[in-house]
């Protein structure tokens, strides 16, 4: 794979600086079951890369010391494949958090986490889904054959579980990401074409829809060098910011944890190994971090700013 670092400097990307630590996102590891074309972590079965209980436990530690941290937000690889991702949301749930699980939808389907569904309902955590499509050719092309149909059969399992119904608290949202190198539709009007489709195709119903931007980083990156396609897509990004988005960028309010503990200003620039503020700072040492700060940024800081924005919560501007 190709390191896409040398090609996103310099950067001429506008300064900005931390706020509070509202949002503590925490990378389990690369370990995936999937090896998807879009993925900015370049995860996949074969990583060996895992959080250890000793992490797990001071991920704890900070947020019982931390109580203006409102959410815990999961993600990997695939978080759930983490042997400790049960005793984690546990130990969490104990806490006044919101615990958001990002999910691949294919893994509930895989015979050893036959009761992951369950589990999640049972602990009220929050399901943000990868399904890049409603269309079943253009999900398989980008996360591997067979994969729509097994996240249908998941999102059905979830919905009678009481996920992403009106009246009820357990929310279950999508994330669209591009199959190549271009902006995401406006959500709104996505969502509602997602809705659409799958309600009537095959009873599905959701909360959400989240349009994120594809960055320039790690497999997907590495394929835009590959074809040639890395400086124009680059510079569609560059072309399409939005200085307002840079309000509601979510490294202002998040901080984000590698599977080892050390400190990121989000999970892109963790992928980068741009650690918070420029030197390896791990969680036990986050209390000698200012809540203000300047935010390390290259050129991929592009994709959240460009068209609507794009943020682990979708896009930041609706037409």
């Amino acid at each position: 794979m190709i390191d896409c670092l040398p090609y996103l400097q310099p950067s001429d990307f506008p300064t900005i600086e931390r706020g509070s630590t509202e949002i503590l996102q925490v990378n389990l590891g690369y370990l995936c079951n999937l090896s998807c074309t879009h993925c900015h972590v370049n995860a996949g079965p074969k990583r060996s890369e895992l959080m250890e209980r000793s992490n797990i436990d001071q991920v704890l530690n900070f947020l019982n010391q931390n109580s203006q941290i409102h959410t815990l937000d999961l993600t990997g690889g695939a978080p759930e494949m983490n042997p400790n991702f049960r005793y984690l949301i546990k130990q969490a749930s104990q806490l006044p958090l919101k615990i958001i699980d990002r999910c691949n939808l294919v893994i509930l389907q895989e015979p050893e986490y036959h009761d992951l569904g369950e589990f999640l309902a049972a602990q009220q955590v929050e399901i943000v889904a990868s399904l890049p499509c409603y269309l079943e050719d253009n999900v398989d092309k980008q996360r591997g054959k067979g994969v729509f149909e097994a996240s249908i059969k998941a999102l059905q399992q979830l919905n009678a579980l009481g996920y992403g119904h009106t009246d009820s608290p357990l929310m279950l949202h999508l994330v669209f990401n591009p199959q190549g190198p271009s902006l995401p539709p406006e959500q709104s009007e996505l969502e509602k074409s997602y809705k659409a489709y799958l309600y009537d195709h095959y009873g599905i119903v959701f909360n959400q829809l989240l349009a994120l931007t594809n960055l320039p980083i790690k497999r997907f990156g590495s394929q835009l060098i590959s074809r040639g396609e890395f400086d124009d897509y680059l510079q569609l990004l560059k072309t399409n910011h939005q200085t307002a988005n840079l309000e509601s960028v979510m490294c202002k309010n998040t901080l984000s944890v590698d599977w080892q503990g050390y400190l990121y200003d989000c999970d892109f620039n963790q992928m980068l190994d741009l650690p918070l503020s420029g030197r390896k700072t791990h969680i036990t040492q986050a209390d000698d971090i200012a809540n203000h700060q300047s935010i390390k940024t290259l050129q991929h800081c592009y994709g959240c700013t460009a068209g609507q924005g794009s943020s682990c919560g979708g896009a930041m501007t609706e037409k």
